[in-house]
């Protein structure tokens, strides 16, 4: 590996004992040959044979604890490359996953088009305090956009990050979808009132924000994300499925075709009444929440697109016992979905023997 950025070596290598997860090892694949946490996941996420069940993180696993772990704390991790890495790397160091995320909030692009940015604290994550748009016409996206600090930081970091690690793991870019940013920049309540009174106005709205993403997605693909998540929080508990097929699944069809990078689609909710459109739009993947029994997912979707998921955040992750954590696994492996994770970003006083049990579980 490469050189070991400083807040990693100083903060991860004095705490990181009170740890019980080894790091991720390589163990063989069916052909006799290592199977390397980066191999592990490109394969299941093409839905290629695995020698053991992938665990991966498409969003965000930062917690306090790792936090504590690593010596790299929010909001610095938010803004800073070295920070960033640093933090991001305990996924890997610290829990074993496969995977490596170093985008942590869903603020970035907000912050870049114009949205002012309360940063949060280490325990709160970031949040818009403004929505500086108001009609589609507003909408404005610099031609130094990649330029912006917010930007600058997720690039540096990903190129850090394939440095230190080369091939060995995955790493995991994100970008947010156009409904997402219109939530950020027109405010949610206001962006969701037009679904109902002006349509053709919100699909001028997603049109617009198109650039950002596809232009996004491939600059982190450049700087060496072998995936990229495709965050549109068009919920269920929100957006009908007859409004998201209408208004953003087209939407989705596109960034499928045009975007260079895998993408991981991650919408939160139910998505039950979506899961059939999401599967034909021709994304790599679907990451789902547990409002979605496995099962069902599995059954709708059948192998036309991976899943990603969908272990419970709020009941298991933050509040159960490693042991239901790893109950809750048995069956989303038995249910056979590709890469088991978190169901969203995890909540920031997870413990941190729930998540590592769910490596725990697939050994």
């Amino acid at each position: 590996m490469a050189v070991v950025d400083r807040p990693l070596q100083e903060g991860m290598t004095r705490r990181v004992a009170n740890f019980s997860a080894p790091r991720c090892e390589s163990p063989t694949a069916h052909d006799g040959t290592a199977m390397t946490p980066r191999e592990r996941f490109l394969a299941a996420l093409h839905r290629r044979p695995t020698d053991r069940p992938c665990v991966g993180n498409c969003v965000s696993a930062a917690t306090v604890a790792l936090m504590e772990a690593s010596g790299c704390f929010f909001p610095d991790a938010h803004l800073d490359p070295a920070t960033m890495v640093g933090l991001a790397a305990t996924s890997f160091e610290v829990l074993g996953f496969d995977t490596i995320a170093p985008y942590f909030s869903v603020q970035l692009e907000a912050a870049a088009l114009g949205c002012d940015v309360d940063w949060g604290r280490r325990d709160m994550m970031p949040d818009a305090a403004t929505h500086p748009w108001q009609t589609a016409d507003d909408i404005h996206i610099p031609e130094d956009f990649l330029s912006k600090p917010p930007i600058v930081a997720l690039l540096e970091g990903l190129r850090r990050l394939k440095v230190r690690y080369g091939d060995h793991v995955a790493i995991v870019g994100k970008v947010f979808g156009p409904w997402t940013l219109a939530y950020h920049l027109f405010g949610v309540q206001d962006f969701l009132m037009l679904t109902l009174d002006d349509p053709d106005e919100v699909r001028r709205i997603l049109e617009r924000l198109m650039p950002v993403p596809l232009l996004f997605a491939e600059a982190q693909r450049e700087a060496g994300a072998d995936v990229v998540t495709l965050a549109d929080h068009a919920t269920g508990d929100l957006v009908s499925g007859r409004m998201y097929e209408d208004l953003l699944w087209p939407l989705h069809c596109r960034l499928a075709r045009e975007c260079r990078a895998p993408l991981i689609l991650h919408i939160c909710g139910n998505t039950a009444d979506r899961l059939d459109a999401i599967a034909r739009s021709g994304l790599q993947c679907f990451h789902f929440e547990s409002k979605v029994p496995p099962e069902t997912a599995r059954a709708i979707a059948g192998r036309r697109i991976t899943l990603m998921g969908n272990v419970n955040n709020p009941e298991l992750l933050l509040r159960g016992t490693p042991r239901q954590v790893q109950a809750a696994v048995e069956r989303i492996r038995a249910a056979e979905i590709e890469i088991i994770a978190p169901e969203c970003a995890v909540p920031l006083t997870t413990p941190t023997a729930n998540l590592q049990a769910i490596v725990e579980a697939v050994r």
